[in-house]
């Protein structure tokens, strides 16, 4: 996957393959030591969202682990098999 620059990502709506809006990128997570990508961090859940059991801040936003994601264009597209 291209190496997108982190700001390119952020407050991009997140879609699941089939087209199911998750909510819109807010931040992501890392490992500062090796600079992995993590998490990452979704606010403006949608309802669909509520229901998925996805690990969450403490601000209740929801956590997509990152390795989820196959595509980043328009969208941040993720694959809900790796969600659950």
């Amino acid at each position: 996957m291209d190496k997108k620059p982190f700001k390119s990502l952020l407050g991009k709506q997140v879609v699941t393959k089939e087209g199911k809006k998750l909510g819109i990128v807010k931040d992501i997570t890392f490992e500062t030591r090796t600079g992995e990508l993590i998490h990452v961090v979704l606010k403006d859940l949608t309802t669909y969202t509520a229901n998925l059991s996805l690990e969450r801040t403490s601000n209740k936003e929801a956590l997509v682990p990152y390795n989820s994601v196959i595509a980043v264009g328009d969208f941040v597209v993720v694959s809900e098999e790796d969600l659950l």
